[in-house]
């Protein structure tokens, strides 16, 4: 006789076997990627890597954008990559202890570093990764803020991908729904038959009456498509943010309100009695953040010059160049600089290079030189930097010269001119006063001609007169 439960488990899709029935399609898929060695490399960890090697690439570039050295900061990356593994494990663990007690510290050792299929929390990564990387940057001379800006632009790339970790393993699923998206799988049918069962992580909770049969919310991609959206607008802000610690503040509001609503709907929450922990957690998270971010906006639009970008600070600056300098081979004391210093501005949002330094495509800075020749090095650009003084100098005094001559030619030109032009108009007034003359003088002879004429009975001695007085003329 064939007992319920053989007939339940021939009913149910392959292990492996994934379905979107709404959508009409499905797939197999083995959480194993492949074997090396007898060991089993599993999909879960080569999408966390592939999350993790993409975040890395956008952030590196971008560190300068917000005055943090990269060669420094590459130390607390790798610290709070580490911390942030060791504290999601310590942090699901410890959540679920009894699961990972094994009566001896060999074999619960064993069970607590075994993370090939699952076992993170996110939250517990955020804090060990924040804790181990606050330490680093302490002693590597970072700053905390800037620094958590661009890194939680780095998580929301890797939490939107690392997510498709639990789709390929069928975990961190939702209750039953009929949405279109909703998805099924032969592991998902086992873990929720099992869990409703007596004894089973859902028996007697809000989740007992959960059927294997029916599809469920596919949480990782809920998230995960929330994490890459938030990226993109976030990324977006960032270049307008008007306090350090802005971007942060953005994201822990952003992925606090996903995540709350996101894990009202798993049934493999983190419980303290009937409380769930990451969503009490997110709950909390979301109103802090918001409630500060109300404070700063208001704060930076009452008194803006207050707040000063890392970036823009002398501080960021010479601890930049000095690492550049250092990275040309410049060693010791004269790799430091002084507080005079000039090293050209960055605080350009939309450019990632310094404004000294060359772009990948131009030509080579030049011959580096010896670590035992760095005086002679400093000497020789020092006597460019004097003869290049001295010839701007020279050109300088050249250009006021060229400028005086112009000056007197153009006064002796004008000088010229208003003499000309005052003898012109004399000569011009001296012509009119003789031509008035004249024609005065010829009136006059015409009266006193007429006048004799009438004395002496038209005789024609006032014509000899005037003949006479015009040839004396």
């Amino acid at each position: 006789m064939i007992s319920a439960s053989s007939t339940i488990m021939a009913e149910m899709l392959a292990p492996n076997r994934i379905e979107f029935p709404h959508l009409g399609f499905g797939f197999n898929i083995d959480p194993t990627a492949f074997t090396i060695f007898g060991l089993d490399i599993q999909w879960y960890g080569i999408i966390i890597t592939l999350g993790l090697i993409l975040a890395i690439i956008y952030v590196f570039p971008r560190m300068k954008r917000f005055g943090i050295d990269s060669d420094r900061a590459v130390d607390a990356v790798i610290g709070g990559v580490l911390g942030g593994i060791v504290g999601a494990r310590l942090y699901y663990v410890a959540m679920k202890w009894d699961d990972y007690n094994k009566g001896s510290f060999g074999e619960t050792f064993k069970a607590v570093i075994n993370t090939r299929n699952g076992g993170l929390a996110i939250y517990g990564g955020i804090i060990g990764a924040i804790i181990v990387g606050f330490v680093i940057c302490k002693i590597r001379k970072v700053r905390i803020l800037p620094m958590l800006d661009v890194t939680v632009l780095g998580l929301l790339i890797g939490q939107g991908i690392g997510r498709w970790g639990n789709f390929v393993n069928q975990e961190a699923f939702g209750t039953n729904t009929d949405l279109f998206c909703g998805m099924t799988g032969g592991t998902i049918q086992r873990t929720i038959s099992n869990a409703t069962q007596i004894g089973g992580d859902l028996y007697g909770t809000a989740n007992a009456e959960m059927l294997w049969e029916k599809p469920v919310h596919p949480c990782f991609l809920y998230e995960s498509l929330w994490c890459l959206l938030g990226f993109v607008i976030i990324a977006f802000l960032s270049k307008r943010r008007r306090y350090d610690g802005q971007v942060l503040l953005m994201y822990m509001a952003w992925y606090g309100l996903e995540r709350f609503i996101v894990e009202g709907l798993r049934t493999d929450s983190l419980m303290i009695g009937n409380i769930r922990v990451s969503q009490a957690l997110s709950a909390i998270i979301f109103v802090v953040s918001v409630i500060i971010q109300i404070i700063m906006f208001f704060r930076t639009r009452r008194d803006p010059e207050s707040f000063v970008l890392y970036a823009n600070t002398e501080e960021s600056r010479l601890l930049i160049e000095e690492s550049r300098r250092k990275a040309m081979g410049i060693k010791g004391a004269d790799a430091m600089l002084g507080g005079g210093d000039e090293i050209g501005d960055l605080s350009d949002e939309d450019d990632d290079e310094i404004g000294i330094l060359p772009d990948e495509d131009e030509d080579e800075i030049g011959e580096l030189p010896d670590e035992d020749d760095d005086d002679g090095f400093f000497e020789e650009y020092e006597k460019k930097a004097e003869d290049a003084v001295e010839a701007a100098k020279d050109k300088a005094e050249d250009a006021v010269e060229a400028a005086k001559d112009k000056a007197e030619d153009a006064a002796e030109a004008a000088k010229d001119e208003a003499e000309d032009a005052v003898e012109a108009a004399k000569d011009k007034a001296e012509d009119a006063v003789e031509a008035a003359s004249d024609e005065i003088a010829d009136k006059y002879e015409d009266l006193a001609e007429a006048h004799d004429e009438r004395l002496s009975g038209g005789s024609g001695k006032g014509g000899h007169n005037k003949k006479k007085k015009h040839q004396k003329k």
